[in-house]
């Protein structure tokens, strides 16, 4: 069996935040929206219905504690989140991630789906931490 490696991709577009029981849990790099990624440690899997059953099970339960964990990375920046977006859609990055996107009526792309709205902005230094801080301290890790 093949071993568990983290797509190239997520470097360049994201910081990682630590790992759950399942998943690595990553910040998305555009300030704009409060946004975490979970990416199930599994090698060679594509989709959710690749999961064993315990898998798909603690994958729920973590897409839930990372949902809480938008909420708090968008008080944290002041920009709260209204409304959560989750989407495993792969047709770029072929490894199985979820993202958890938080949105409000105010945001750049709103009521529209976040892909493809302008250009990424990336975080202040300052803002990187406080974002870094209060989603690790929502985790839990």
């Amino acid at each position: 069996m093949a071993e568990f490696q983290l797509h190239a991709d997520f470097g360049p577009t994201s910081h990682g935040l630590g790992e759950l029981k399942l998943c690595s849990v990553r910040l998305h790099a555009d300030a704009r929206w409060p946004w975490l990624i979970l990416v199930p440690r599994r090698p060679e899997v594509s989709e959710i219905d690749q999961l064993s059953a315990p898998d798909r099970a603690q994958l729920m339960d973590e897409q839930v504690l990372a949902m809480g964990a938008v909420r708090a990375l968008g008080e944290a920046l002041l920009r709260p989140v209204s409304k959560l977006n989750i989407a495993a859609l792969g047709n770029v990055t072929p490894q199985l991630h979820i993202h958890i996107i938080g949105r409000r009526s105010d945001d750049p792309a709103w009521p529209s789906p976040v892909w493809g709205v302008g250009s990424p902005r990336p975080y202040s230094d300052t803002a990187l931490m406080v974002a870094l801080s209060a989603t690790r301290q929502a985790l839990g890790i």
